[in-house]
């Protein structure tokens, strides 16, 4: 068996410095827990970003995938597979949207919505070609796609990388009163996160999304949600969106749809809106396939049957308030919904993730002052405990 500084080594070597991971190497994993070549133990508490809401290798969704693989895994678009239409249906259901545009990752299901609006500006809203705005927000993380990063305002993920894409307006994240003044008659679409993830789990003002889809609606633009980290139970609703009983015009989904196997995601919205496509307009060789299908529609099911909103609700309600008992005067704020939780210190928190991973505990900072909890939906109650009292350990002075 290779051992961890073998493995980290040869990444590093051959591999593109775009990462700096932890030096925790994970060979293998179940449910909450992860291992190393070594076979020292860990609690996943990052999982992967929120794509592992059922834990690492659910077993039904490992079955679903193996089924799969004896059948077909790849047809490309050029053809029928028999699981495509299975998987609409069921995600339509889930989102109460007339129609599905499949992709892979997050990143393209964002440029997908981004190409919907602005073809929908123009054909159905009558803005000019090439005028076409679309706001966004301050310290958004939607991607890393050139047009994408053009979207963000962190100096670190756009230097080098221009030009950059024009027609983006960015505006202060939760202020409602910014995006009204920021629409013109060439805005189409305003793109923002429910919680903002990367940003450090930022939890807009109560009534935020509310009066936002009101505006929305009043000046006829698309109010688009990227609940690609905060969709599928995560924040303790379906969607994080659904804190303020608010539907937008297009769902932005991913990670957890691919149920922790493989990546796929999607685009959600009704027929006057994803209708602006014709054959040969958009696509992806990969998107829909029928591998990733299958695990798609099986994590749809389990999603909705274990009610993992509940789970998430309840078990973030506890680990919250389990956090805010540690005493240490570092620590600024505790906030978050559901099982997205960050704990905001007054100093860099890179001390504290090295102090987690000693003590059996991975998760990583954000904004540099920030650490993200984030663990498996399926996590218990009795593996929350053991989880805190390393966490108490790692974090009390």
């Amino acid at each position: 068996m290779r051992s961890s500084d073998s493995i980290i080594k040869k990444t590093e070597h051959f591999g593109a410095a775009n990462y700096k991971p932890k030096d925790v190497v994970i060979h293998n994993a179940s449910g909450v827990m992860v291992y190393n070549p070594e076979g020292e133990e860990f609690f996943d508490l990052l999982s992967a970003y929120s794509a592992l809401n059922f834990g690492h290798r659910h077993p039904e969704l490992i079955e679903a995938a193996k089924q799969q693989l004896d059948k077909v895994t790849l047809t490309s678009r050029a053809f029928h597979n028999s699981v495509l239409g299975d998987f609409y249906e069921s995600l339509c259901a889930l989102t109460g949207k007339e129609m599905i545009l499949p992709m892979n990752t997050g990143a393209e299901a964002v440029e997908t919505a981004i190409k919907t609006a602005r073809r929908w500006g123009t054909d159905v809203k009558g803005v000019e070609e090439n005028k076409q705005e679309i706001i966004v927000c301050e310290n958004n993380f939607h991607g890393r796609t050139v047009t994408i990063v053009t979207m963000s305002t962190e100096e670190s993920a756009r230097r080098g990388f221009g030009p950059f894409t024009p027609g983006f307006r960015p505006i202060p994240y939760g202020d409602a009163e910014a995006l009204e003044k920021a629409i013109t008659p060439n805005t189409v679409a305003f793109l923002a996160e429910p919680i903002q993830g990367e940003a450090g789990v930022i939890v807009p003002p109560e009534g935020y999304l509310k009066a936002v889809r009101k505006i929305c609606s009043e000046n006829n633009i698309l109010m688009i949600a990227d609940e690609v980290q905060t969709g599928f139970a995560r924040t303790g609703k379906m969607f994080a969106c659904d804190w303020e009983d608010v539907i937008p015009d297009i769902y932005v989904l991913g990670k957890a749809l691919g149920g922790g196997v493989l990546p796929v995601s999607a685009v959600a919205a009704d027929r006057d809106i994803l209708g602006v496509f014709e054959p040969g307009s958009h696509g992806s060789t990969f998107g829909g396939n029928p591998l990733a299908c299958a695990v798609a529609l099986k994590a749809i099911e389990i999603v909705q049957r274990d009610d993992y909103p509940k789970q998430a609700r309840e078990k973030g309600e506890y680990f919250i308030k389990k956090l805010r008992e540690i005493k240490n005067n570092d620590i600024v704020e505790i906030r978050g919904k559901g099982l997205l939780i960050g704990v905001e210190f007054n100093c860099s928190a890179e001390g504290y993730v090295q102090a987690l991973i000693a003590n059996g505990v991975l998760a990583k900072e954000t904004r540099e002052n920030t650490i993200r909890f984030a663990p498996p939906i399926i996590i218990s109650y009795e593996q929350l405990d053991e989880a805190i009292k390393r966490i108490k350990k790692a974090l009390e002075k």
